[in-house]
């Protein structure tokens, strides 16, 4: 777990704030989830024989004796909350959330124990629009964001429920006979979870990954032509992808549509955003019978996507340093600060504090990137007036301005 410092949070609150006007562009409502949930939640949702459940969570109990997990993902906790407040009934909701996730895996480069997930879920729709909406809109995003480059688009579909579970069959039978070829991590899924062995980075087990049976000639004729009109979408709208039949989810509830971002910039952990359908999850815990879509991205990797330019379109470094060169300037000052202020919501304005000679408060001015230093001393307290020093444009002259005329001067110099 670490630390996001006064230094990176420029980054991370333009990122979240461009993700915010996307969500309001699309009609997605934001539905914020407790941290903590029953344990029960996440081992009736992800199964309680994936990695996720037998190794990762936090769990632990309370003085009641309840067991209580930190939430490893958003997806079980958004249908727990819309379950319990009644807002799947005949409903269709689209709905985002952003906010930590805890899983106790090895740490790795933009993987954390405790890591930050922007997601969106829809429920109530079945059809392949939705699921290409949300791929657009993060196709969109990654626009937003500058790094549409730096992505790449995988889909799969995994078919229903049953052709995904007779097509489990046939790769327990296929990796079965090949157990001498499986590593650990593989012989432990075969009895578990087979179809994750598909997704296995291990490079000696490549060919014999690649030999197995494919699950699209396994499909249902609906999923088939679910994926088919789904494609057929994002090759009108212009969106590049990569049909990957190896593109799987190692939780149970998934179906159909599968759907990843990845980057080689990142290393081996490659997902930026991973979504999908889930069309069961609802009914499984305790709902009706409720088609469902979303996707997940971890702001971790993410941020470390974004160029070194952009960010500092988001740093937030003040218009203007007030420096206050005597005691009664600093309380002068104090009062033209709140002035300024209300003249101008939108004015940066960072107020010298501690006293100080004006090198020492010139130094302090400079180090907090501002543009301006707005000097008040006994001259300009005599005068009524303010000097004007631009600190970052060197080749303009220093000036003096009244006081009572700054707040429209500084109006027009932030614009």
């Amino acid at each position: 777990m670490n630390d996001i410092l006064p230094s990176e949070i420029a980054g991370w609150q333009l990122v979240e704030s461009v993700f915010r006007d996307l969500m309001k562009t699309y009609g997605y409502a934001e539905i914020r989830m407790p941290i903590v949930e029953m344990t029960n939640l996440f081992k009736r949702s992800i199964g309680e024989v994936t990695d996720i459940v037998e190794k990762e969570m936090y769990t632990f109990d309370d003085r009641n004796g309840d067991s209580l997990t930190l939430r490893p993902e958003g997806t079980a906790s958004c249908v727990r909350a819309a379950l319990q407040n009644g807002l799947l009934h005949n409903q269709i909701q689209k709905l985002w959330y952003a906010g930590p996730m805890f899983r106790h895996e090895r740490p790795q480069k933009g993987r954390y124990r405790q890591f930050h997930q922007l997601g969106v879920e829809v429920f109530g729709l079945d059809g392949p629009d939705i699921d290409v909406e949300l791929i657009l809109m993060t196709a969109r995003f990654w626009k937003l964001l500058e790094i549409d480059q730096k992505v790449e688009l995988e889909v799969n579909s995994l078919g229903s429920n049953a052709a995904r579970h007779a097509y489990r069959e046939i790769l327990v039978d296929y990796f079965s006979a090949h157990q001498d070829e499986l590593d650990d991590d593989s012989k432990r899924r075969l009895s578990t979870n087979p179809l994750r062995i598909l997704d296995s980075k291990n490079p000696e087990m490549q060919d014999l990954i690649s030999a197995a049976p494919k699950l699209a000639d396994h499909l249902d004729t609906e999923s088939k032509q679910h994926f088919a009109d789904l494609c057929t979408c994002l090759d009108q709208c212009g969106i590049k992808y990569r049909i990957n039949p190896c593109l799987v989810r190692g939780l149970d509830y998934y179906n159909r549509t599968v759907f990843e971002w990845v980057s080689s910039d990142l290393g081996a952990q490659a997902t930026v955003c991973a979504g999908g359908r889930y069309d069961g999850l609802v009914k499984q815990l305790g709902g009706r019978d409720t088609t469902a879509v979303g996707f997940a991205l971890g702001l971790e990797r993410l941020i470390l996507l974004l160029n070194e330019e952009f960010l500092l379109k988001s740093a937030q470094q003040p218009h203007a340093y007030l420096i206050m060169l005597s005691p009664e300037a600093q309380l002068a000052g104090r009062v033209l600060a709140e002035q300024l202020i209300d003249q101008n919501p939108a004015l940066r304005l960072h107020v010298h504090t501690g006293g100080g000679s004006m090198k020492s408060q010139m130094k302090r001015a400079d180090k907090s990137q501002a543009k301006l230093a707005l000097i008040l001393g006994e001259d300009e307290m005599a005068a009524a007036q303010v000097t004007i020093k631009y600190l970052r444009d060197t080749e303009r002259d220093q000036e003096t301005i009244a006081q009572a005329e700054l707040g429209l001067w500084l109006k027009a110099f932030i614009q």
